[in-house]
């Protein structure tokens, strides 16, 4: 539980116009999907798939560091990244398995993106259930792993001479699609009430300059 008290005061700080933004934003967002980067080195590339989250209302991301450290880009990201919740799996060498097991504990099915294999084509992927939508290292695409653990492979249908889309480029494509058609659907798949109001009291937090202070004076009037 929030506390709203604390939520009332730190909405001071804040412009109406900014609270609403906040309160419409957050009518989108959801968990129903979320999205898997299993070592991107390429720091454009896994901020330009944050960013496309952040558009398409994807409010977690998971981060994979077996090999990498993925760094975020401010220039492509454009901020992006302040809304998003962003868990980080780099502990030991077996990261892909500990975040895929603790996907799978939430719930959700693992797709690995992927033009090989016996692939379900994007058209008629199925957004009833939870999914979690691994895209893999440039060029190679998702590990062995991935592979032996998935339980479903999603490719985008080409029909050029190139087999392989840059993984932005290919993220953008499958979340605009899952996204739209999800909200169409009588699909339970936005945040619950509490899962917005903690949402919200952190991006309150986010936006205020020198945020730890003013708690600080709260509390003390408090006293």
């Amino acid at each position: 539980m929030i506390d709203k008290k604390l939520l009332n005061y730190l909405e001071d700080y804040l412009t109406a116009k900014r609270k609403t933004l906040f309160k419409n934003v957050l009518e989108n967002r959801t968990r129903h999907f979320t999205v898997v980067l299993e070592d991107i080195y390429q720091a454009h590339n896994a901020s330009a798939v944050v960013r496309t989250c952040d558009i398409f209302g994807i409010q977690d991301v998971h981060i994979i560091e077996n090999k990498y450290t993925n760094k975020v880009s401010r220039h492509v990201a454009k901020g992006s990244q302040k809304w998003l919740n962003q868990y980080r799996y780099r502990e030991d060498g077996d990261n892909t398995k500990m975040c895929l097991e603790r996907l799978k504990a939430k719930g959700y099915q693992i797709i690995a993106t992927t033009p090989h294999n016996d692939s379900c084509v994007l058209q008629d992927f199925d957004i009833s259930k939870k999914a979690a939508f691994v895209f893999g290292v440039e060029a190679a695409g998702v590990s062995d792993d991935v592979i032996d653990h998935a339980d479903g492979f999603l490719k985008i249908p080409m029909v050029g001479f190139t087999e392989s889309l840059n993984i932005s480029v290919a993220a953008a494509i499958i979340l605009q699609d899952v996204t739209s058609k999800l909200r169409n659907s009588d699909v339970d798949w936005q945040l619950s009430n509490e899962e917005k109001e903690i949402l919200y009291l952190n991006w309150v937090k986010t936006t205020i300059k020198n945020v730890e202070k003013i708690e600080e004076r709260y509390f003390q009037e408090l006293k």
